[in-house]
């Protein structure tokens, strides 16, 4: 998922983090300069429902606006897990030898 909220801010005339926290105040939701620097610079690694219905009533939106699907990074996804699987199936030939490592000693015998 992109998250998407400054864009969805500039559609609607916000250009600065501080304006829409204020707005966001004003909408009864409190939120702490540090917490709004992370949703206005970064993606969120969980937003409460009831943060996001805020949001969204602040900018006059829906979810889909500030959460948009990335199709190509799961198929990405699936395609790199398909790909590990399939080297799982087929264990390493028997002349490799593992790394150990630095300072490692090898197992008793």
């Amino acid at each position: 998922m992109k998250w998407n909220l400054r864009m969805a801010a500039a559609e609607r005339g916000i250009w600065k983090s501080t304006e829409l926290r204020r707005l966001l105040a004003d909408a009864g939701l409190e939120i702490s300069a540090g917490k709004m620097s992370g949703l206005w610079t970064g993606t969120p690694t969980t937003i409460r429902l009831d943060d996001l219905d805020v949001i969204c009533a602040v900018l006059d939106c829906d979810p889909s606006t500030l959460l948009v699907r990335e199709p190509d990074k799961v198929a990405a996804l699936r395609h790199e897990k398909a790909v590990g699987d399939e080297q799982a199936e087929h264990p390493p030939a028997a002349g490799v030898q593992p790394r150990l490592g630095r300072n490692r000693t090898r197992p008793p015998r």
